[in-house]
């Protein structure tokens, strides 16, 4: 994609990238079958936020019981859905909402959970009453068995790059894949915040990079990669920096112009972002950055 690429308000099969300002139910409903590659999304929690009207899991509940049944109708034979969510909590108590989803979406027939990956960042709001918080999870389930996963796109550096077969045929030569590793099913990247580079108005961005592992290794250049609850565009920008079509919703009218100029900005190559392959750097005790952290984000 360019930045002649244009973004559509409305949905056809021949426009790479369509934002609604909307609710995703009935929009969905409009998209033909079998039309998806992958559903990368972090919905609503029900705790209150400020664009969420409810505090209550029961309405996250109702709203996963009609959700998901129509985007595992949408999404290809072979292709996935990433959902990507936290803890309910209420009064202290929390509820793990990635329990809540897997008892909707594991009664789907032809959906199979590949990985339950942990995003974890270092930082974050400390709690006085639990041990602070600093993971969620993203649920990945395939449509099928027969699915894409391009792991060499998504390969990490090798922690021991140098290391050879001790003994046997291959005494002395290196034992790793030059490629890199397989990044396994625990991601590091720094959460949203302060001043981290891709922070907007959203209370609960999730990083670009994230949605990259994830849409590099979960599909191929020129599918369609869908979030529903688009909110800042965060999966948006992911899509079309690695060469995707993209279809998002997102209801809030404070939120859809966010996503709209990120877009833009990733279309025209303009976009500041935190590299995929950048490390999570330790700050030196004796730097004035030590005292802010979220400086190296």
């Amino acid at each position: 994609m360019d930045q002649n690429t244009k973004i559509y308000k409305r949905y056809a099969p021949d426009r790479d990238v369509v934002l609604h300002n909307g609710d995703c139910i009935p929009f969905l409903k409009t998209l033909p079958n079998s039309s998806l590659d992958l559903t990368v999304t972090s919905p609503p929690y029900c705790m209150g936020k400020e664009y969420e009207s409810t505090k209550d899991y029961d309405h996250f509940l109702e709203i996963h019981d009609e959700i998901l049944p129509l985007i595992a109708e949408k999404t290809k034979l072979g292709g996935s859905i990433c959902w990507q969510v936290g803890l309910h909590v209420n009064n202290a108590e929390v509820m793990p909402l990635d329990f809540l989803v897997h008892s909707i979406i594991s009664k789907i027939p032809g959906l199979h959970l590949r990985n339950r990956i942990v995003w974890t960042f270092g930082h974050g709001l400390h709690s006085k009453k639990r041990f602070s918080g600093r993971y969620e999870t993203i649920l990945w389930y395939t449509k099928g068995d027969d699915y894409t996963f391009n792991l060499d796109a998504v390969r990490v550096a090798q922690k021991y790059p140098g290391k050879t077969h001790y003994k046997g045929d291959k005494k002395g030569i290196p034992s790793g894949n030059p490629l890199g590793k397989n990044p396994g099913n625990v991601w590091e990247f720094p959460c949203v915040n302060a001043n981290h580079i891709e922070k907007t108005t959203h209370p609960c961005q999730f990083p670009i990079a994230l949605a990259q592992r994830l849409i590099l290794g979960l599909t191929n250049s020129g599918d369609t990669v869908l979030d529903p609850f688009m909110g800042s565009g965060t999966t948006a920008c992911a899509s079309v920096l690695g060469d995707r079509k993209f279809i998002g919703c997102e209801l809030s009218e404070d939120y859809y112009p966010i996503a709209v100029k990120r877009c833009k900005k990733a279309l025209s190559g303009n976009l500041k972002y935190r590299p995929l392959d950048k490390p999570v750097e330790i700050p030196n005790p004796n730097s004035k950055v030590a005292t802010n952290p979220f400086i190296l984000n």
